[in-house]
Formats: C-alpha cells, sequence, structure tokens
C-alpha cells in the first residue's frame, strides 16, 4: 500500500503543473480569449524563477518572479489581441515561439546551476504516519495550492458576482458593453491573471518539481494545458481531474522502464501526448456537447459599436 500511494504523490505532483496552468487558461478563456503562447509564457517564468532562486536562494520569491515574468508577457499579449485586435491565434503562437527562443538564449548561463544546495527542505508532518505517511510526505505544497485555486476559481466564477461578469464579457460582449462593463479591460484582467498562473506552473516546474533549469524543459506541457481546457470542457474540477490522468500517464513510462517492461523508451516517453491527442478526438465527436459549453464569443474579437 505504501508503493501505491508513493505512486499516487508523484502522480498529483506531476499533474499539479498541468492543473495550475490549465486553471490560468480557463480564465483566458471564460473571458472569450484564446492565448496559444502557455508554452513560452512558462518556459519564460521557469527561467525567470529559477534565475530568482539561484540570486536570492528563496523559493517564494522564485514563484513571485515566475508569476509576474507571465504576467508581463500575457499583458503585452492582451494589448496586442483586444486592443490592437491582432488576431489571437498568430498572435498566442508568436508568443509561444518567442518564449521558447528566448528562454534558450538568456538560460545558458543557468545550465550548470543546482538549487539543492541553495534550498533547505523542512521536515514532513506526514512522515511518521504509517502507510500514507510516506506518499503525503513526498507531496509538494503546490499541490494544495493548486486544489486551493481549483476550489477558489470555481466559487469565482459560479457564485460571485464578478465572475458572473467575467462570464458574460467571454458569452456576450456586446451586451456586457451595453450594460456599461469595460469589456476591454476585463478581458485584460483577466489574461494577466491567467498568464499569472501560468507563470506560476512554469516557476514551479524549475524550482521545485524538477529544480534545475534545463533549454525546453517544459517539454510541450503549454500545449498539453491548453487541450486540457477543451477536455475539462472549461469547468475548474474537471482541469483537476484530467491534469491528474496526465500525471498519472507521465509517471506510467518511468514506473514501467523501472519495472523492466520491453517497451522502447521514446514510445513511453509519447505516452502523455497520445493520450492528449486520443481524448481531444472522443471529445470532438460530440460536438454538440462542446458548443453547450464552450464559451460564444471564444477567440472573437470585440468592436465596440459594431
Amino acid at each position: 500500500m505504501e508503493v501505491f500511494f508513493l505512486n499516487v504523490a508523484t502522480s498529483l505532483n506531476a499533474g499539479t503543473v498541468l492543473a495550475i496552468a490549465a486553471l490560468g487558461l480557463l480564465l483566458n478563456e471564460k473571458a472569450g480569449i484564446v492565448n496559444l503562447g502557455a508554452e513560452g509564457m512558462m518556459l519564460c517564468a521557469a527561467l525567470a524563477g529559477f534565475a530568482m532562486v539561484v540570486h536570492t536562494g528563496s523559493g517564494l520569491a522564485g514563484l513571485g518572479a515566475g508569476m509576474l515574468a507571465g504576467a508581463a508577457l500575457a499583458a503585452i499579449f492582451g494589448v496586442l489581441v483586444i486592443w490592437l485586435n491582432t488576431n489571437q491565434y498568430a498572435t498566442g503562437l508568436a508568443l509561444s515561439l518567442f518564449g521558447v527562443g528566448f528562454s534558450a538564449f538568456a538560460g545558458v548561463a543557468y545550465t550548470r546551476e543546482n538549487l539543492s544546495s541553495k534550498m533547505v527542505s523542512a521536515p514532513s508532518i506526514w512522515s511518521d504516519i504509517p502507510v500514507i505517511g510516506p506518499g503525503m510526505a513526498r507531496l509538494d505544497g503546490m499541490v494544495w495550492v493548486g486544489l486551493a485555486l481549483a476550489a477558489g476559481m470555481i466559487w469565482f466564477l459560479y457564485r460571485s458576482r464578478a465572475g458572473l461578469v467575467l462570464r458574460s464579457v467571454g458569452e456576450n460582449p456586446d451586451s456586457a458593453h451595453a450594460l456599461g462593463y469595460p469589456v476591454r479591460f476585463i478581458r485584460w484582467l483577466a489574461v494577466v491573471a491567467g498568464g499569472s498562473l501560468c507563470g506560476l506552473a512554469g516557476a514551479y516546474l524549475s524550482t521545485q518539481y524538477t529544480p534545475l533549469w534545463t533549454e525546453g524543459m517544459t517539454a510541450g506541457r503549454g500545449w498539453i494545458a491548453l487541450a486540457l481546457t477543451t477536455f475539462a470542457t472549461w469547468r475548474p474540477a474537471r482541469i483537476l481531474l484530467g491534469a491528474y490522468l496526465f500525471g498519472a500517464v507521465t509517471m506510467a513510462q518511468f514506473y514501467l522502464q523501472g519495472r523492466g517492461v520491453q517497451i522502447s523508451a521514446e514510445f513511453l516517453s509519447m505516452l502523455p501526448y497520445l493520450a492528449t491527442v486520443v481524448v481531444l478526438v472522443l471529445i470532438s465527436r460530440n460536438p454538440v456537447w462542446i458548443r453547450t459549453n464552450m464559451p460564444a464569443s471564444l477567440g472573437k474579437p470585440f468592436h465596440p459599436g459594431a
């Protein structure tokens, strides 16, 4: 049983990166904005967080730096697509390509740094509990942050007036504008908040989950997080379920390799991405389900008075 709980803990840790990033993208899409730049934002945030920890030794400062980096890039993206009416898909792809290239260039100086000597882990209060203790001790603190973020987003979107306004902006921006709400500013705030969550996910990846910096270390997680919003039909709770499912698939490759299963390592490495494609294909077979849950103005520019 201890082995089972250890495997569950590692799956939750792996899925938390996806969950936090997908929650940020969900916030964007609830406001009607599609941001394909998650991969680039996560990479830049991972580098910013890692560099901050290298220079300060503070894990919290690293997470904060990652959030600021993600928010800054998202703010630029928001200005381009919301006020200058550039194509959301092309701008997002450009942001992703920029993030990949910039992080590779700026991160050369940090490829040989090691955070293990700069950060001290506190002893876990779970360690002495039988059976579940070892697994609970393996859980990163960000797992609880991810759960809290999901719960907070459910309350915000479906129980608060601000969440109702945000969803109205995503569903019918013309009506929201007619009621006097600043549609463009609300969308921009949602984009910035979503970018900060993508940044938090990237910083967590480089400072805690795998405390090192390597070029392209997100390895497509930004794209999987983007797919998760569709997989979850734009519901925060389902995002958690999907993220942990993909986290389990990701860790399955290491489990199978450790058990000596005679399967190509390359095939095992592609399992999370194969699972993403399969899930999206299955979901797309029911277009009515997608249309029912997808924000009506998703990906469409807003032209006041048009």
